[in-house]
């Protein structure tokens, strides 16, 4: 492979022909060994830590919290990401990340439009799967169930916790759909600006939140040669969690 001067690295100080030859040397040879990687050479073996059915918590929202709690001491960034997957009547799957604003006994709570491609999804098949994946402690958890919209007094109260800017955006976005141009979303973002110049912003009645209600948890965490503890909890017929422990 060829490299142009402007390809090889200099660093400031370096200034000799025998630091840069060595430079150049290791440049090489880095790049030749990245591009000898293939998919199948990337993997990484896990070894921080195991999970057993008799150890965890009976219920599995209290189990989550452990672990959120954990995410979050460990300073992971953004330890309320999730991967939000839907499905159109259709059956066609979609996935995205959001953020995680509110957990309990209820349900994950995450905010969005209601018109979205998401939202359009939830409306025709209200079921989703939430995954949290934290690579720093080799841990996932996936959640399944029901989605329903929390109520608009709950999105007021967490829609007056945003900056205004993002007040703003919800207003000025119509989030999925085809833009002709980043100058066109700018523009509307300029004239909300003006529209609620010295007022206190609305919530937007497309906006608000929405609940997954579980049925299903899954607590994942790597082991090494691929032998992953998997713990779920599904619910009997008495509607009560059973806890079982599944094949990697």
């Amino acid at each position: 492979m060829l490299y142009t001067e402007s390809e090889i690295p200099h660093f400031a100080g370096v200034r000799s022909e025998k630091e840069n030859n060595i430079g150049l040397i290791f440049f090489i040879y880095y790049t030749q060994m990245i591009e000898k990687t293939s998919l199948a050479d990337l993997r990484t073996e896990f070894k921080k830590g195991s999970l057993d059915e008799h150890d965890v918590k009976k219920d599995p929202f209290e189990q989550f919290d452990v672990w959120f709690k954990q995410a979050v001491a460990a300073q992971l960034p953004e330890a309320n990401a999730m991967a939000v997957a839907t499905a159109s009547k259709e059956g066609r799957p979609s996935v995205r990340m959001v953020l995680l604003k509110n957990y309990d006994e209820k349900g994950f709570v995450f905010f969005t439009n209601y018109e979205s491609a998401k939202g359009k999804n939830i409306s025709e098949n209200p079921m989703a799967s939430l995954l949290f994946f934290w690579e720093s402690l080799e841990r996932q958890i996936r959640i399944t169930g029901s989605v329903e919209k929390i109520s608009p007094l709950e999105s007021l109260e967490y829609f007056r916790t945003r900056p205004v800017d993002s007040q703003l955006g919800a207003w000025a976005s119509h989030q999925s759909s085809i833009l002709t141009a980043r100058s066109a979303l700018e523009a509307a973002f300029k004239k909300m600006l003006e529209d609620f110049k010295n007022k206190q912003i609305p919530l937007p009645p497309h906006w608000g939140g929405l609940r997954i209600v579980p049925d299903e948890f899954e607590f994942w965490q790597g082991r090494e040669s691929r032998l992953h503890d998997r713990i779920a909890y599904k619910k009997d017929h008495a509607n009560n969690w059973k806890i079982v422990r599944l094949s990697p």
